[in-house]
């Protein structure tokens, strides 16, 4: 079990890594003035030189040689380097696009989606309550169709490309910063290429938007990298029903941020979605909280157990020992009596002794 302090900094590590996410709206409002294809492009070229950073700093490069010489791992890291910038791509979209509530609404869902991509590709088995989550999650879908007239296809595009992201990231089995690292490797000449055509036809905000708008666009590699390195710090030091949870804090920063900061719309149709949403996550988080619970008071009673069994085998050693001492006590006696000529007196139990 991790110490008490320990969990704290790992909480607080969560904490300030989900509420960055989740406040990350109001940097990509301050970059408006650019494209999202441009921010995105920016995002991709600016990670590469921080992850760089990182991993001098820590003196992690072992990885890189080994990894270059597994082809099927390049190309998951691959298809996990497309999957997370259509992720990155629709989301700053959607935040300039005036359409942050449903952005939120993408990623209270993704466990949902999660949940499912485990019971169809890896073959999982859910718990009753598991279900009901699911159902319930995709009632609200159905709803907030009716609710928008249309799919809402934001908020399942952010969802699916996530959940899918995760689901690949499964089969590369590297840590953050060296995953972050590799993806941003490979997004990095397509970033690159893609700016210097927006340099040379006049359209780059980087050249053209001042110093500050110049700054803004370098820090989205910032902005990308340190919820990440928070989020690592926070999942070595906190069990994953704790790390569960805090991942609602991002969305619900951005759907307080839809409502004050951006001024979105919210019907009451709106507001029936996003109630069944949180109504299986609700569901969701209990069954977790349970689970872990009952798992923490299995392991409890292990404990005892193999607690009593190893005190019962102290008892039974020691008792082993004393007939074994008595016994040769009993020996030396009638040695002593032999050589001296009495007879040998028959040995008494270990348990009559005086």
């Amino acid at each position: 079990m991790q110490p008490r302090s320990d969990q704290r900094v790992g909480l607080a590590y969560g904490v300030a890594a989900y509420t960055m996410w989740g406040l990350l709206p109001l940097y990509w409002h301050l970059l408006g003035a650019a494209s999202a294809s441009e921010i995105l492009a920016h995002r991709m070229a600016w990670s590469l030189p921080v992850a760089v950073v990182i991993l001098a700093v820590l003196r992690r490069w072992s990885w890189i040689g080994p990894l270059l010489r597994q082809p099927r791992r390049l190309g998951l890291i691959l298809v996990c380097a497309l999957v997370i910038s259509a992720n990155w791509f629709l989301y700053i979209w959607a935040v300039n696009a005036g359409h942050v509530l449903e952005a939120s609404l993408g990623y209270f869902i993704n466990p949902l989606v999660s949940i499912a991509f485990g019971v169809l590709f890896l073959r999982e088995r859910l718990r009753p309550l598991q279900w009901v989550a699911v159902g319930i999650g995709a009632l609200a879908v159905v709803v907030m169709t009716i609710a928008y007239g249309k799919v809402p296809w934001i908020a399942l595009g952010l969802a699916f490309s996530f959940a899918t992201y995760g689901l690949v990231k499964k089969g590369v089995k590297l840590d953050g910063i060296e995953g972050f690292s590799a993806e941003t490797a490979m997004q990095l000449l397509p970033a690159l290429g893609f700016l210097v055509f927006l340099a040379l036809h006049g359209e780059s905000g980087f050249t053209t938007g001042g110093v500050g708008q110049a700054l803004l666009l370098a820090g989205c590699g910032v902005a990308t990298a340190v919820p990440l390195i928070c989020f690592g710090a926070s999942a070595m030091r906190l069990p994953l029903t704790t790390i569960g949870m805090l991942q609602y804090l991002a969305p619900t920063f951005q759907f307080v941020l839809g409502l004050t900061a951006f001024h979105e719309r919210m019907p009451a149709e709106h507001w029936a979605g996003f109630a069944l949403v949180w109504a299986a996550l609700t569901v969701l988080t209990w069954d977790a909280l349970r689970t872990a619970r009952r798992g923490r008071a299995a392991l409890a009673a292990a404990a005892a157990r193999a607690g009593e069994a190893s005190a019962t085998g102290a008892v039974q050693a020691a008792e082993a020992d004393r007939v074994t001492e008595a016994d040769r006590a009993a020996a030396e006696a009638a040695a002593a009596a032999q050589s001296a000529g009495a007879p040998a007196a028959p040995p008494q139990s270990p348990g009559l002794t005086g």
